[in-house]
């Protein structure tokens, strides 16, 4: 699990946010605060909104609050998202949103690059950037290796520059992170709600599924 704690995104402007991504400045995360907010409040998915993975009809909703550097979510998404995308949500049972909150200044990228287009390509952008993760993240130049690595997604250099300095995304990816840090008191990746339900630490297919089966079962119940 890793925590927002050991570093937070960077302001970004126009004329200075590739410049604050390669140095890596950090700003100081917020203070945790208790909340009886709902993870399903539309308000906290912020401006650009969720984008959902499975039916609209769906009993149950699967929420991840992840960060394309954690390795943890990159684990999780290697190994317990699949397993989980072919029992419940491929089933029509759990319907599945990413969050991102982001840890570090590549985190906001990341999530600023999925975006991208309105976000038509968010998951296939996602997707790469955890499977790839070892390439780009954790290497002495990783902002360049990002974007060579986007080049995989369709973004030439241009656009690649131009997405990062573009301040409608910045603010909406931060306003997430911000609200679900104030709101929710999340402070570490991966978090996911099933349902109202917060689990956090390794999350396993078995494990999470055990969860999923009794929300399916309140929810039936009803």
């Amino acid at each position: 699990m890793t925590s927002v704690a050991q570093t937070a995104p960077v302001r970004l402007t126009r004329r200075g946010a590739l410049a604050g991504f390669a140095v890596g400045l950090a700003s100081s995360a917020s203070p945790r605060t208790a909340s009886a907010a709902s993870v399903a409040d539309a308000s906290l998915a912020g401006p650009l909104g969720d984008v959902w993975v499975g039916s609209p009809q769906a009993k149950v909703t699967l929420v991840e609050y992840a960060a394309v550097t954690c390795p943890h979510c990159a684990r999780f998404h290697a190994e317990t998202w699949p397993a989980l995308k072919a029992r419940w949500i491929d089933a029509g049972q759990v319907r599945f949103t990413l969050r991102g909150y982001p840890l570090t200044p590549l985190d906001t990228a990341g999530f600023m690059l999925a975006r991208a287009d309105g976000g038509r390509n968010y998951y296939a952008v996602t997707d790469l950037l955890f499977e790839r993760q070892p390439a780009w993240a954790f290497v002495p130049e990783p902002l360049d290796a990002m974007r060579d690595l986007m080049r995989q997604a369709g973004f030439s250099a241009e656009r690649f520059h131009s997405t990062l300095s573009d301040q409608g995304l910045y603010d909406g990816v931060r306003i997430v992170h911000e609200r679900a840090t104030s709101a929710l008191g999340v402070r570490s990746t991966p978090t996911v709600y099933v349902g109202e339900e917060r689990q956090e630490g390794t999350l396993t297919a078995d494990a999470l599924g055990e969860v999923i089966a009794r929300a399916l079962e309140g929810r039936t119940g009803r």
